[in-house]
């Protein structure tokens, strides 16, 4: 019986042993070069894995990227199991990894004050005919980690969810979070409902360890914060 014939693929393996797998359920810094690699090129053959295939090609190079990543398409090529469009799909994921060290890191955003939380948001709230509810995410040194559009609503209010809200916030690892929606009439002055949703995104935020620090509401070049004004 040949060696081979005892071979699972991929599909035939423990889940978390699977690649594709591993990185959901383990995030993509558990995997090792191979695997990252294998899922790249997607499937190995008959009598090898991806993964397998994958640690070949890089035992070729003495598992260095820095030379697999001069490796050519034509050079890729030749390994058993690797067409020209697997070897493409090496090729320019290696690049965009070179491509990412030469690009400048994006300036940290870190919200100190309300001030800050409306520099980030009133471009995306500005000139707008109908109300519009943001939030600004924030890790625990209150590094700004995105900025997400939770809903639209008309000229007089919009509807915000709190499942919603919290959903985002848990899907990004957010430590805190900031609330901002605009006032199209131009008046700055909270509603009984900013307020009353204000307190209980903040109350649901402390049971889910979530802080909500604030919620501002903008008009333009202009804003209320509901916790300096002390409404919350």
């Amino acid at each position: 019986m040949s060696i081979y014939e005892n071979k699972l693929g991929i599909k035939a393996w423990a889940e978390a042993d699977r690649p594709r797998e591993k990185l959901l359920q383990q995030g993509r810094r558990q995997l090792t070069d191979a695997e990252l690699i294998a899922i790249l090129i997607g499937s190995g053959s008959r009598n090898e894995t991806a993964v397998d295939l994958s640690k070949r090609i890089l035992s070729s190079c003495q598992n260095d990227l820095h030379k697999l990543a001069q490796f050519s398409v034509k050079e890729l090529s030749k390994f058993k199991g690797i067409g020209e469009a697997k070897a493409i799909t090496i090729v320019a994921a290696l690049e965009l990894g070179r491509r990412r060290k030469d690009v400048e890191p994006a300036e940290v955003q870190k919200v100190t004050s309300s001030i800050d939380v409306h520099e980030m948001l009133k471009a995306d709230l500005a000139d707008l005919p109908h109300e519009e509810f943001w939030m600004l995410l924030m890790n625990r040194a209150n590094i700004v980690i995105g900025k997400y559009f939770v809903s639209k609503g008309g000229q007089a209010g919009t509807v915000v969810d709190p499942k919603i809200v919290f959903k985002i916030a848990l899907e990004h690892g957010a430590a805190s979070i900031v609330l901002a929606h605009n006032h199209p009439s131009g008046s700055l002055k909270p509603s009984s409902a900013d307020i009353n949703i204000t307190k209980k995104l903040m109350e649901l935020g402390k049971m889910m360890e979530i802080a909500v620090h604030d919620h501002i509401i903008v008009y333009n070049d202009t804003f209320l914060s509901l916790a300096d004004e002390g409404y919350v």
